[in-house]
């Protein structure tokens, strides 16, 4: 199936044969690359501590799926555009293609205003892509020819583009002076306390009544802006103060983005090698270092933590049993960020087969980390008490290349904004133990790192 309803003809044929190919490019970084692209379309992914980072523009092919076979869907899709793609550049696994995209936190999200460009599963291939690790950087273009088109003599003229694409960067690097962000006019939080502390309750009583095990309830805040919310200023903030996170930025429309640095891995998957991780748990960080020990020692031997962590690492465990042959599952440790320190084990395993990326992302979303357990009571006790929608809050983003093979994270920490307007998130794991006053202090503090990111000033 296509990725325009109601049709069926396959990507290949009716956009026609992938040709990417790239060359290595010094001088170049992903932030002069990102402001040169203002206007168009833009991408950005850099994994923990910058091992790995991505950025394009402008859009080659955009794939878009909805209802509950969206993972599939976009599989099937990016398996047609890839299967007769000609890589010039095929054995150098960096600057080969790759979609930038994610899903909506429900299978039957619909667009509202505040989302009002996305759907359930968005992926787009960049027609410029900017790669990096270290010192070592390359630009990829992608574009696609008739089917029946030999691919070789076109690479020459491709190849004279890139460079000339390269020297106008530069220039523009050279020239531009860094952005500034717009002026924060006010912050607007929705819901009251008295709202929270009854949906609290609410939850509190469906766990005590055994209805279910633990569900992940999350509140937003609306910032308005003298100005267009620029995005680049926020990402500079967050690679300075987060680069332990996964740090993305999706615009497929100029000045709609989604962006946001998130400290868990859904699911990376090389080969048969897959990794994951379960985060919950959360303290704050101490002024000093003692202080600091102290609380995360607290956090260690905390039951109502641990218990919720443990809900975590049972399932997902259980979800990934019939896709692993092997799984190692490490003890339990404290990832610690600027503000907040979470609850951390991290997952290693075998995949049976070579499927890909999209079949770990299907298995585990929602992980009980941002739904809950079980997982279906969960979500429409979620659908039942929040009033206003996730979109893809919490859901997964990140990317696929050729082999479909990727990595995604979990879309926390993360803000939506259009044009002079941003909304950010921040929830928590409730358990019979958990208190309406507790789970709103922590909620203030995962709001903490995009609130300060986007200039708030706010304490």
């Amino acid at each position: 199936m296509d990725s325009t309803p109601g049709l069926n003809v396959p990507l290949n044929q009716r956009y026609g044969r992938l040709l990417s190919c790239s060359i290595a490019c010094g001088g170049l970084s992903l932030a002069g690359f990102l402001a040169a692209a203002e206007g168009q379309a833009r991408f950005y992914w850099e994994s923990q501590n910058a091992s790995v980072a991505f950025a394009g523009a402008g859009m080659a092919v955009e794939l878009i799926a909805w209802g509950e076979g969206r993972y599939r869907q976009i599989e099937d899709h990016a398996r047609q555009l890839f299967a007769g793609a000609h890589l010039a550049d095929e054995d150098n696994r960096l600057s080969e293609p790759r979609l930038f995209g994610g899903f909506a936190f429900r299978e039957d999200f619909t667009p509202d205003n505040t989302w009002s460009i996305y759907a359930p599963a968005i992926f787009a291939l960049p027609h410029y892509q900017l790669a990096g690790s270290g010192d070592r950087m390359w630009l990829t273009i992608n574009t696609q020819i008739p089917p029946e088109e030999d691919p070789a003599p076109l690479i020459p003229d491709l190849r004279a583009a890139l460079h000339e694409k390269v020297a106008q960067l530069k220039l523009r690097e050279r020239a531009s002076s860094a952005e500034e962000q717009s002026a924060i006019q006010s912050i607007n939080y929705p819901m009251s306390y008295a709202m929270w502390a009854g949906m609290i309750g609410a939850a509190t009583d469906r766990i005590r009544g055994e209805e279910l095990n633990k569900v992940v309830l999350a509140r937003a805040a609306e910032l308005r802006f003298a100005g267009r919310i620029r995005p680049l200023p926020i990402l500079r903030y967050l690679e300075a103060h987060y680069a332990e996170c996964y740090r993305f930025l999706f615009e497929p429309r100029p000045y709609h983005a989604f962006y946001g640095a998130s400290p868990e891995l859904l699911a990376a998957v090389q080969g048969k090698q897959v990794s994951t991780m379960a985060l919950a748990g959360s303290i704050g960080r101490g002024a000093k270092a003692a202080e600091d020990q102290a609380l995360g020692k607290a956090l260690m031997g905390s039951a109502k933590d641990r218990h919720e962590h443990r809900i975590v690492v049972e399932k997902m465990r259980d979800r990934l049993a019939g896709l692993t042959d092997a799984l190692e599952i490490s003890p339990v440790e404290l990832l610690k960020l600027s503000n907040i320190q979470h609850l951390n084990t991290p997952i290693q395993g075998a995949l049976t087969r070579e499927t890909g990326i999209l079949p770990l992302v299907e298995a585990l979303h929602p992980t009980p980390a941002l739904g809950g357990d079980p997982r279906q009571e969960a979500l429409q006790l979620i659908r039942e008490l929040e009033p206003i929608p996730r979109g893809w809050y919490g859901a997964p983003v990140g990317w696929i290349d050729a082999r479909l093979e990727g990595e995604f994270a979990v879309a926390i920490r993360s803000a939506v904004a259009q044009e002079n307007r941003a909304w950010i998130y921040a929830g928590g794991g409730i358990v019979a133990e958990s208190e309406p006053k507790s789970e709103w202090e922590e909620s203030a503090l995962k709001f903490r790192p995009m609130l300060d990111a986007h200039g708030s000033g706010e304490q």
